[in-house]
């Protein structure tokens, strides 16, 4: 009974060693319950609750930081393979590190299934593709699809009630995206006269020459003039009025190629359509952890949900 139950447990060496690297891997994960009640910024407190929860559930650890562990590391669980949940997780476990044929096959629709699923949840979330995100992760593609056909310049100016810190920053960010953009057309060996942001800059200087002339207006009010003053001032603010924003904003929309509503709605949802597929194809690592979603078993709640509701709409149909 004694030699049983010694067999049936995992050497304390062990569980050090298998604690002792995990507590040392970058972004481990931790439940947010035990981020707010514990210190975790060291390894040794990682490793503390990591060795916490392999003693006290070896199911959970598993479930947890399987796919974390090494083939060596994993074999020494079968000691506990009597334990029915622990010999399904370890099943598992190595139907990912050696998958046959078949275990590839099953995974890689699995993994389709819930990045499918996540993306619905991204799409009710509204914010990772809206036009704006998708534009900050694909300036150049969003150029090509959207932005040669809207006004450069609305992007840049300020908006009502915006503060003048938040302008300059986001004109900051604008310029970089415009940066981008530009690059990418020199790489193609677009034609110069296409490149994008030349008015853009030129935009910009004509707002800098208008500030200019602003702070010098408001200096001259302190110090009313007279006509005899100068009898051609007006003359002068006339010549300098007209030809800046309104005219040739106005020049730039007649010169730009432009789209009637329903063009730009069927090019923003070819964009769009463009963007999904490349997050399905894991080509959006820089921005999403794809190990997460394709390793999260509660995204098949989703595919359930649709089953249930697809077999009460055939029922219904047929009665």
């Amino acid at each position: 009974m004694v030699e049983a139950e010694m067999r049936s447990e995992l050497s304390m060496s062990v569980m050090e060693d298998i604690t002792q690297r995990l507590s040392s891997l970058d972004n481990l994960y931790f439940p947010k319950s035990i981020q707010e009640n514990s210190s975790i910024t060291s390894p040794s407190d990682r490793k503390s609750i990591l060795i916490d929860l392999l003693s006290r559930d070896t199911a959970v650890f598993l479930e947890r930081y399987g796919t974390q562990l090494r083939r060596e590391e994993l074999n020494e669980f079968d000691v506990l393979k009597e334990d029915y949940e622990i010999n399904w997780h370890l099943n598992n476990l190595r139907k990912v590190l050696s998958p046959t044929k078949e275990d590839s096959k099953c995974r890689s629709v699995t993994v389709k299934n819930r990045r499918r699923a996540y993306l619905d949840r991204l799409m009710n979330d509204g914010n990772y593709f809206s036009e704006d995100s998708m534009r900050e992760r694909e300036p150049y593609l969003h150029h090509e699809y959207l932005g040669k056909y809207q006004d450069p310049f609305g992007r840049s100016m300020a908006r009502p009630g915006e503060k003048w810190s938040d302008t300059l920053m986001r004109r900051y960010e604008e310029t970089i995206l415009v940066t981008k953009i530009r690059g990418e057309q020199q790489r193609l060996g677009v034609d110069e006269k296409e490149w994008v942001g030349g008015d853009v800059k030129q935009q910009e200087q004509e707002e800098e020459v208008e500030e200019e002339e602003e702070e010098e207006d408001d200096e001259d009010e302190k110090e009313p003039a007279t006509e005899n003053d100068n009898p051609h001032a007006s003359e002068v603010v006339a010549d300098l009025e007209p030809a800046n924003s309104d005219q040739r904003s106005g020049m730039d929309m007649e010169e730009r190629q432009t789209l009637s509503v329903a063009e730009l709605e069927d090019q923003m949802e070819q964009f769009t359509h463009i963007m999904q597929q490349k997050f399905l194809t894991g080509e959006d690592s820089q921005h999403l952890d794809y190990s997460k979603i394709d390793n999260d078993e509660t995204l098949d709640d989703h595919w359930f949900r649709e089953a249930n509701h697809d077999a009460e709409e055939k029922y219904f149909a047929e009665d």
